[in-house]
């Protein structure tokens, strides 16, 4: 069946994904045991984040080359030493190599998972193929991470990084058991082939509105949990709720992503990130109102699990000749701009606290608006090819 392979991999996609962004909510207890800020232990979502965004293109031009079903599992594999090495951790330098480890992973096994998907039911459906590989990612945000904050609480942060551990073991196990060995792309593009893609300045302009994107949406979220603990008074096991909520709603984002890219992926991106601004910007003047924190929040899960999406595909499509490169472009850039707005957030932090992050990270969703029309402007034919 055609859907089986899809499924295993959104189920690995999952672990993936919960890998780089479980952190998120275990900050604040990291920082506390191995004793540095919390501005200094964001410095390892962004150490996470360069490393894909500096070698993310290479390695997946390079691994392209493999059979399918050993790579993932060696991705796995790989997964699960980097977060028993996490887990083990006695100090910050130690947990910041062990976050260096699967960034190298990541990049590999999302854009040739992104890409397989794509094989098996074509391009023209190509944004609800990536949407059921997503589905993983979605299924990351509304459960691994919040549920790694809860385990954090009740069992120390180490232990949510030895239970992802596990689960990264056993899902290279199933897919030993039950993924088919994979013959290589049928138009498998050239090494050297596959970095001409970058010569077109539309091309360009796409990675940059990733960038620009994903520094909007990581100034705050990489500090999301820290902004429900100092600033809404919540304890660990509410904030992990309230992450699972954020998570919960994107499914709806991640659903209505898929459909919107395929039709025009340039307003799509538009349309999510003007709704990301008004979430961004009413977090904090609502965090002591129920429904006004968890309408903030709501719009923000929704409009970033659609931008996850929506950006990937974008990328995707301006370069059908190329699929998975351009797949690695996307995340390369999408991790540029995570590693920078944690920067950016942790300056803000420093400079006037936790509640200029919604501001300072709206800013950076603005500028990507304003980006997208620019990219807007170019010929039809140009147009076209990116969409």
């Amino acid at each position: 069946m055609l859907l089986l392979p899809i499924l295993l991999l959104s189920a690995a996609g999952f672990t993936v994904l919960t890998t780089e962004f479980i952190i998120v909510g275990l900050l604040p207890a990291i920082a506390r045991d191995l004793q540095v800020s919390i501005p200094q232990a964001g410095l390892l979502v962004t150490l996470f984040a360069f490393t894909v965004a500096a070698f993310g293109p290479l390695l997946t031009a390079y691994f392209a080359r493999f059979e399918r079903r050993k790579l993932f599992i060696s991705v796995l594999i790989m997964f699960g030493l980097a977060n028993t090495l996490a887990a083990l951790a006695p100090n910050i330098w130690v947990m910041a190599f062990a976050r260096l480890i699967p960034a190298l992973g990541l990049p590999v096994f999302w854009a040739l998972a992104s890409e397989t998907a794509v094989d098996i039911v074509g391009p023209d459906h190509a944004g609800r193929a990536i949407a059921k590989i997503g589905f993983g990612i979605v299924c990351a945000t509304v459960f691994g991470i919040p549920v790694g904050t809860l385990i954090s609480d009740a069992f120390g942060w180490r232990s949510a990084f030895a239970i992802l551990a596990f689960i990264a073991f056993a899902k290279a196990l199933l897919l030993f058991i039950y993924l088919p060995k994979t013959s290589l792309h049928q138009h498998q593009v050239s090494f050297r082939s596959q970095f001409k893609i970058l010569r077109s300045p539309l091309m360009v302009g796409h990675v940059l509105l990733s960038i620009v994107v994903f520094s909007g949406m990581f100034t705050a979220y990489t500090y999301l949990a820290d902004i429900l603990e100092r600033l809404a008074g919540f304890d660990g096991s509410v904030v992990g709720w309230c992450l699972m909520g954020f998570g919960a709603v994107g499914l709806i984002g991640n659903s209505l992503g898929g459909r919107a890219v395929d039709r025009h992926p340039l307003m799509a991106s538009m349309m999510f990130c003007a709704f990301m601004i008004a979430g961004l910007v009413a977090l904090v003047p609502n965090i002591h109102s129920p429904f006004g924190l968890a309408a903030a929040m709501g719009i923000w899960g929704i409009t970033q699990a659609a931008l996850f999406l929506v950006s990937h595909v974008r990328l995707m499509k301006a370069a059908p000749e190329a699929p998975a490169f351009a797949a690695s472009l996307n995340i390369a850039g999408a991790n540029l701009g995570i590693g920078l707005g944690a920067m950016v957030g942790g300056r803000v932090i420093d400079s006037v606290g936790l509640q200029g992050l919604g501001f300072a990270a709206a800013a950076f969703i603005l500028a990507s608006i304003l980006l997208a029309i620019a990219l807007m402007t170019f010929k039809p034919r140009d147009i076209a090819t990116a969409s």
